[in-house]
């Protein structure tokens, strides 16, 4: 195991199940694709963070985290914690996530697209945070720039259906969703999966910009069944192509000139004397 000085990076990869399969960013051909040192790992203040790569695309760092840093024996509230606390320490400033989802809208169909633009929040995990000194404002969650760098790369990548906006419902996991709970979810949000929240949360406590690359891979409980094997084939299948979308997003989007209004989104608390006393305490 590999521990050493965290590295500065202005990009992240949050991968999910979509690349799980690969070992991206290598398993895209790309003269421009470096991998600059593996299997990192860092001392936080919530335990042992996972195993991070470092890797440039031409001149820019970039380090990616294998779904979404979760692992046994670690709760998904401290590894995203872990995740999140080496970002900051990173100066990292954009942030993609991806993975693969279920449908609520009876609209879509396995193997789609969807860059979404806002979500909804089941979880039971809503007390995420790095140290609580940060007003959340939640308006635009999803930056607007990330977003529409990942749909024109997803259009150059991919012929199938991309859908530009809609709504991510999280819920905990590990199981699927009930017949019920999508029943519940239809009319309120287009797709569900397990990680947005709490790292939509936390990439605004950092500052840093975040939108999520989702693909399609089972139907919603009730909606229309579907197969195990097919999952399968899509992970298996299509996770390099998934790589070659968000490394052409990061080629495509700059770090320090952002115009989106993510970063003043985030606001000093106005209980700062409250805090303050109760991190004293600490």
């Amino acid at each position: 195991m590999n521990e050493k000085k965290i590295p500065q990076a202005d990009y992240a990869v949050v991968g999910g199940s979509g690349t799980l399969s690969s070992d991206f960013p290598t398993n895209v051909q790309a003269q421009d694709v470096k991998v600059i040192e593996d299997d990192l790992h860092f001392m936080t203040p919530y335990g042992q963070s996972p195993a991070f790569r470092l890797f440039s695309v031409g001149d820019k760092q970039v380090l990616t985290v294998r779904m979404h840093g979760w692992r046994s024996g670690v709760s998904r509230a401290d590894a995203s914690r872990q995740v999140f606390w080496v970002f900051r320490e990173a100066g990292v400033k954009r942030i993609i996530s991806e993975g693969g989802v279920g449908t609520v809208n009876k609209l879509l169909d396995i193997r789609d697209f969807m860059i979404p633009d806002d979500y909804l929040d089941m979880s039971m995990r809503k007390d995420v945070m790095l140290d609580g000194r940060y007003l959340l404002v939640m308006r635009d969650a999803l930056c607007q720039e990330l977003r529409e760098a990942l749909i024109a790369a997803t259009k150059k990548r991919f012929k199938g259906r991309i859908f530009t906006r809609g709504t991510y419902a999280v819920t905990d996991g590990r199981h699927f969703e009930s017949p019920a709970e999508i029943a519940m979810l239809s009319g309120h949000a287009d797709i569900v999966g397990q990680s947005m929240c709490p790292e939509v949360y936390l990439a605004r406590e950092i500052g840093a910009c975040y939108a999520g690359l989702y693909f399609t891979v089972n139907y919603g409980e009730g909606i229309q069944k579907w197969s195990h094997q097919d999952m399968a084939n899509i992970f298996y299948d299509d996770a390099p192509m998934i790589g070659e979308i968000i490394l052409e997003t990061i080629r495509n989007v700059a770090a320090e000139d952002r115009r989106c209004p993510c970063l003043s989104l985030r606001k000093e608390t106005l209980l700062k004397d409250v805090y303050n006393q109760e991190s004293s305490k600490g």
